[in-house]
């Protein structure tokens, strides 16, 4: 039997999590935003607050709209702040030392009927729930990125997942007018099972000079009708959180296919991480988008 998601916690206020928190609020649940610092949670709530802004310039909300989703999210300096919480999604950076301490530290501040998911796009759901004191009450839900315009979302359930946390988490999912997809809960899931090798092809490709950055990522835009080339995607969702997928892939499945590309571990080494750092396999300091490559 599913639960009815009243009070709602958020770790993590960066792209997803603001996005996660956003669509949460515009389906009139009540959010709490957790991140490392009130500055982050700050930011965060700028990022929706501006995201709600541009929705009501284009008419597709209304001013009292806005306002009420922004009154709906309330910033969580402490864990603590989600003891009230039905449910609490982590949505912190793709690496499982990270992941295991919030939830390790996490936990001690729920009710014990609260659920606890992972917005990680490639970790084992099985193994975060194992640190946790609910593994039964713990499920992955992850989000496209940008969330309010994505239309998927993932469920996973981890080997201890009961029916009834499945099935609130998927009813929070249509609440929020999203589609859920079942994944059975092995790396990198299926969207990034599929994804992530062909950008990783991709680094292949520029690597081996196969083609040039413009050439590879016109070739799949106009070639494959994808509305953005590998490359600037990859730009776009962050080549560490790529370079994580691909190392995940690779170290869970055993397989040479998943290899990194030694270009990708490159880039990242530099600190070339792709929009959120200006620079990537496009350089975008000065407004528009260069080929580095």
């Amino acid at each position: 039997m599913s639960i009815e998601i009243r009070k709602l916690g958020v770790i993590g206020a960066g792209q997803m999590g603001s996005g996660i928190a956003q669509v949460c609020a515009q389906a009139g649940i009540e959010v709490f935003l957790h991140d490392v610092s009130e500055d982050r949670i700050n930011a965060g709530l700028a990022t929706i607050n501006g995201n709600l802004a541009k929705l009501q310039a284009k008419d597709q909300l209304t001013d009292v709209e806005r306002k009420a989703a922004m009154e709906l999210i309330q910033p969580a300096v402490a864990y603590e702040a989600f003891a009230d919480c039905d449910i609490v999604i982590e949505a912190a950076s793709e690496n499982e030392e990270v992941k295991r301490k919030i939830f390790t530290r996490l936990c001690q501040a729920l009710k014990p009927e609260a659920l606890v998911a992972s917005n990680t796009s490639s970790i084992s759901i099985t193994r975060l729930a194992s640190v946790t004191d609910r593994p039964e009450r713990f499920i992955g839900i992850h989000f496209m990125n940008p969330v309010p315009r994505m239309q998927l979302v993932e469920l996973i359930r981890g080997i201890a997942t009961e029916d009834s946390t499945f099935e609130t988490a998927r009813g929070l999912i249509l609440r929020l007018g999203k589609t859920a997809t079942v994944s059975e809960d092995f790396p990198a899931f299926i969207v990034n099972r599929i994804l992530l090798p062909m950008i990783n092809e991709a680094i292949y490709t520029l690597y081996e000079g196969v083609g040039s950055v413009d050439a590879i990522d016109t070739a799949m835009r106009l070639g494959a009708n994808h509305p953005m080339g590998p490359l600037q995607l990859a730009d776009f969702i962050g080549l560490d959180t790529c370079l994580s997928v691909m190392q995940v892939l690779h170290e869970g499945l055993a397989d040479s296919k998943y290899r990194p590309c030694p270009l990708l571990v490159k880039y990242v080494e530099a600190g070339w991480l792709g929009r959120k750092t200006q620079r990537g396999f496009y350089d975008y300091r000065s407004g528009t988008p260069v080929p580095t490559r």
